[in-house]
């Protein structure tokens, strides 16, 4: 049994949100940059952590993501099994009908799986957001004070209008020139 991407991702995309959300909402474009992931992955990724109210987003300028509640009731166990990652290490995914050859039942290994299931869930239950979030302020991690954004288009540069004093339409040209 392992975690895939898909898992880790997560994780690692929520603690990112988690350390800089005080700050505002957290574009995924800024998490992409920091964290190596893929913009269009973590889309995919925050629409399901978006549906099961993880995470909470808002549009427009300024917009990004914000956490769904607080770091310390959200447990790494939610944050995985939201993506839709398998959290099962036994062949048969706990249908019991474990035998390849065809034989109904279980496998002589099938409560072995099933209880490192059972901890696996446990375990990744009684870790929190906030226990991460704490743990890597711990280690020293800076958060910047500005967040990352890279402009795509450089700025206009700013021009003082010019004032001209003309006429601003036919009749008032009409007038200028007109004889008293």
């Amino acid at each position: 049994m392992r975690l895939t991407t898909k898992g880790r991702f997560a994780v690692t995309a929520m603690i990112d949100l988690a350390l800089r959300q005080n700050s505002g909402p957290v574009t995924l474009a800024a998490i992409s940059q920091r964290q190596q992931i893929s913009l269009s992955y973590l889309e995919q990724l925050f629409g399901k952590l978006r549906r099961h109210e993880l995470v909470e987003s808002t549009r427009g300028p300024g917009g990004g993501y914000t956490l769904g509640r607080k770091a310390a009731d959200i447990t790494i166990a939610d944050i995985i099994v939201s993506v839709d990652e398998p959290l099962d290490a036994t062949q048969c995914g706990g249908k019991e009908n474990c035998h390849t050859n065809g034989e109904a039942g279980r496998c002589m290994t099938h409560e072995l799986w099933s209880a490192l299931n059972t901890r696996m869930v446990e375990f990744l239950d009684s870790v929190n957001l906030q226990n991460m979030v704490d743990e890597q302020l711990a280690k020293g991690l800076e958060i910047e004070s500005k967040p990352m954004v890279k402009k795509a288009i450089a700025p206009m540069p700013v021009t003082k209008p010019i004032r001209i004093n003309a006429p601003n339409s036919v009749f008032a040209l009409g007038n200028a020139f007109a004889k008293p």
